[in-house]
């Protein structure tokens, strides 16, 4: 590329700070107090760069918005260093650094010299603005200043923004040198509006893309939840199934209770107790019996007492049959604790 240079030392020096300071933490924390947010985070991502790229350097000035506004900013200024074709060339940039760095991404524009002008292509526009990937998709801290000056670097190397001024042509020029002159302004008029057309379609192709890419996932997402949807609902049919399967046969079964109910019922009134409990040896039937005949004493005593509070007996009587009851009641105890010991069970008394 003919027309690109490399700066000359005058303009090195025009990017240089209008106040000479050493770039340091504690004078770079001075200089953000009242603006930074997230003071620490900038001045180490700043420190960083300044120490990699020593030509960029910090600064507080007026930047102005593109609605006209205009706000104390720190920018970083200077140039960064950039192969073309085998040479190393030096492109001026500034970086200005928004209120909330880092958290939303720097301002960046190439700031050419008097001796040159800028080459407008899908990275960086008429005005010297720079458009990114990097700048589209920063998110910290994912996303750093040291990165993306080496994005720029990578960019400019394949597409130079900057190239040299072309030669005042001389006043006794003739017609025919400046109708070439004019020729040739219209054609590089010509490129530079191609250029510009061919970044705005790239960046619509770029953000369609992405639009596309959302949709896309958001589709995937809805694929996935109809998938689980659909298989809650095959589980939920199963458990439903087998809902009706356990209450159809908790009915059987109930049906089965009522049945053997009325049975039971029915025989109830011709079934004597003592044909139903049928113990399954002879000494369980005896010690069956002595348990009931000794419960029988326990109420017959009981009841002479009644009998003896209301007056119905009088005390000798009521006395001579407890010595009698209680008398066969010790025998009954002996002998049912003799057969349960017998018989290996545990002592009732």
């Amino acid at each position: 590329m003919t027309d690109f240079i490399t700066l000359t030392v005058s303009d090195i020096l025009f990017f240089t700070l209008k106040t000479e300071m050493s770039v340091n933490e504690t004078a770079l924390k001075r200089m953000i107090t009242k603006v930074y947010k997230y003071k620490d985070l900038t001045v180490s991502e700043i420190v960083k760069v300044t120490t990699r790229y020593t030509d960029l350097k910090p600064l507080m000035d007026s930047y102005v918005s593109s609605d006209g506004c205009s706000v104390e900013l720190l920018s970083l200024s200077g140039t960064v260093p950039v192969g073309y074709r085998g040479n190393m060339y030096n492109i001026p940039i500034r970086i200005w650094l928004p209120d909330s760095f880092p958290f939303n991404p720097p301002t960046c524009s190439v700031k050419p010299t008097s001796s040159m002008m800028i080459k407008t292509g899908k990275h960086v526009d008429d005005k010297g603005k720079i458009y990114l990937p990097y700048l589209h998709e920063w998110k910290h801290p994912l996303s750093n200043l040291l990165a993306l000056i080496q994005e720029m670097i990578g960019v400019f190397g394949e597409e130079p923004p900057v190239f040299s001024r072309p030669a005042t042509q001389p006043q006794n020029c003739l017609v025919q040198d400046c109708s070439i002159g004019e020729d040739t302004i219209r054609a590089s008029l010509q490129t530079a509006v191609c250029d510009k057309l061919r970044w705005r379609m790239q960046e619509e192709m770029e953000r369609s893309q992405a639009e596309l890419d959302a949709l896309r996932r958001m589709e995937d997402d809805l694929r996935k939840g109809h998938q689980r949807l659909q298989d809650m609902l095959i589980h939920l049919g199963q458990e439903m199934t087998d809902v009706d399967k356990n209450i159809n046969l908790l009915k059987q079964k109930d049906e089965q209770l009522q049945s053997v109910l009325e049975k039971m019922e029915s025989q109830s009134e011709s079934t004597d107790i003592d044909d139903i409990i049928v113990p399954t040896a002879p000494l369980y039937r005896q010690i069956l019996n002595l348990y009931a005949e000794e419960n029988a004493i326990e109420d017959t005593v009981f009841y002479l007492a009644e009998a003896l509070h209301r007056g119905v007996v009088n005390l000798e009587v009521f006395l001579r049959h407890v010595r009698l009851l209680s008398r066969r009641q010790f025998q009954l105890r002996r002998l049912m604790q003799k057969a349960r010991k017998t018989a290996g069970l545990t002592d009732l008394y």
